[in-house]
């Protein structure tokens, strides 16, 4: 077993050398944003101000991922600054409950340890809530989170990160002694909806959602305080001031620029407005930082975006040459270290077992979570460690494949081999090989096939890729930018394991192949 983790590790570090030195040189300036709508918005917001002061190149990474994945991005410098709250801040990252962290200095304090620092304070606060139906909230006489003790039978639907974070449900639940016990976790993105057509009662909410009055909920009212202000500021390196002096003085300029009506009229616009985050962004900028503070003026279906034009928008390209980029890489390096080991686990019958064990045992590991561990082994964010998991991944049906290929060639034909005088390597490379290999080309494609799909949950570190357009999607639960990543990767998919049935048969021995169709 400890030989086989060396020689996956070996593997591993060689391809970990190869991206690093590979990889393009890195942007001067890197923005990034959470997996939801208005930190979508504000990091377009933030990336294109930027831009504007043209002291430096500017990347925007968007729907990045949950707080912890972004705030480790920013401490290991993969990213230089990102939208955040001062709660999350206070009560997430620094973990504390003191009242007076609420303030830019009290926090700057903190963060000052950790090379960090947070300003620039958009204008608008977006706390955490709790919201129900309104015709249920009033049958029910439910105004406020403590009436919501009296009513043990109704169903919460919470996001996944409100689950867990420490100023989330388990401080709700504390200060309130809620007796549920085990809420429903779902996607923000879907949980108006499912609140709607009654599958949940009552969702967490941010007070900015645009939502809120489209679907005409009771917003509840947090009657004992526990949530804190949640002020919309950047956090950021504190060495960017620095660093960009010109690009810093124009990133000041947003400072109490964005009030809360205007905040939720942005996030109308791409939630029931069918607009793209940089399009938002672009026309806020546009307009003196200024739009209506109401949702009313929607486009309307005329004027959204045709799925054909989500299809083939101006980012496909690039999303098409990161997604191959992260399979063909991931695939090439899993072929050079899995056959081989695969033809060790077939000629060692005693390593065989710790071999098929140790990859089948990487591949049980949920690919978020190996991405989360990546991250700070790594030090880093983006393709390296989506490569590195891919990598992984691809392993298994590559060398149990290769084993089963060269276990099942009959005894007869090795023996008519050795009888031949043929050394070792050369009844390996003349004849196990060449029969084993449509049983081989067989585990290559169904890696380079789950690769694809695999793929598509590295945008969610960074790594782009279709998963862009489906981590878009899913923020705004919009079915066309989902389908617009979706679609893609699906084609790319059968166009690979279209290709792999060519090659396959070119690799099989003339004599055992089947008729040519005609």
């Amino acid at each position: 077993m400890r030989v086989v983790m060396r020689a996956v590790m070996r593997a591993t570090m060689l391809l970990s050398a190869l991206l690093a030195n590979a990889a393009v040189a890195q942007e001067a300036l890197t923005i990034a944003s959470k997996r939801f709508t208005e930190s979508y918005i504000l990091g377009e917001i933030i990336a294109q101000t930027a831009r504007s002061a043209g002291e430096t190149q500017v990347a925007h990474k968007p729907g990045l991922g949950n707080t912890g994945i972004v705030f480790a991005a920013l401490q290991a410098g993969s990213i230089d600054a990102y939208p955040e709250y001062t709660g999350t801040i206070a009560r997430e990252l620094l973990k504390s409950d003191a009242a007076d962290l609420a303030a830019s200095a009290a926090i700057n304090r903190e963060l000052a340890p950790l090379a960090l620092a947070a300003g620039i304070p958009f204008g608008f606060n977006n706390t955490y809530a709790l919201a129900m139906r309104e015709a249920e909230a009033a049958a029910l006489g439910i105004s406020t989170v403590s009436d919501l003790a009296q009513h043990v039978g109704l169903k919460l639907g919470l996001s996944q990160e409100f689950l867990q974070r420490e100023d989330g449900w388990r401080a709700l639940k504390r200060a309130y002694s809620l007796p549920f016990t085990a809420p429903r976790a779902i996607d923000h993105g879907l949980a108006y909806e499912a609140l709607v057509a009654d599958e949940i009662d009552v969702i967490d909410i941010y007070s900015t959602d645009a939502k809120i009055a489209e679907y005409e909920l009771r917003v509840l009212r947090d009657d004992r305080k526990v949530f804190p202000a949640y002020d919309a500021v950047l956090l950021y390196r504190a060495d960017l001031p620095r660093r960009l002096p010109k690009t810093w003085a124009t990133l000041q300029k947003l400072e109490g620029s964005i009030s809360a009506g205007a905040m939720i009229a942005m996030n109308a616009r791409a939630e029931l407005g069918g607009i793209g985050f940089a399009q938002i962004a672009e026309d806020f900028l546009a307009s003196a930082r200024s739009l209506p503070d109401t949702a009313d003026s929607l486009p309307n279906t005329a004027d959204r975006r045709r799925f054909i034009d989500l299809l083939f928008g101006p980012d496909f390209w690039r999303l098409t040459r990161e997604h191959l980029l992260l399979v063909l890489v991931s695939l090439a390096a899993a072929v050079a270290a899995g056959v081989p080991l695969g033809v060790w686990a077939a000629r060692s019958p005693s390593a065989a077992s710790s071999i098929l064990a140790s990859v089948s045992v990487i591949q049980t590991i949920p690919s978020l979570a190996l991405l989360a561990f990546l991250i700070p082994l790594l030090n880093r964010i983006g393709t390296l460690p989506a490569l590195i998991a891919l990598f992984l991944y691809s392993l298994l049906p590559i060398v149990r494949n290769t084993h089963s290929g060269l276990v099942s060639i009959a005894p007869a034909l090795r023996e008519s081999a050795r009888a031949l005088g043929l050394p070792s390597f050369a009844r390996l490379r003349l004849i196990e090989l060449p029969l084993a290999a449509p049983s081989i080309a067989a585990g290559i494609k169904t890696a380079a096939i789950i690769s694809v799909g695999t793929a598509t949950i590295a945008a969610f570190i960074g790594a782009g890729g279709y998963g862009e357009r489906i981590a878009a999607g899913l923020a705004v639960n919009d079915n066309a930018i989902l389908l617009s990543g979706a679609i893609p990767a699906a084609a790319l998919a059968l166009l690979i394991e279209g290709g792999f049935a060519l090659v396959q048969r070119w690799l099989s021995p003339a004599g055992l192949r089947g008729p040519k169709l005609t």
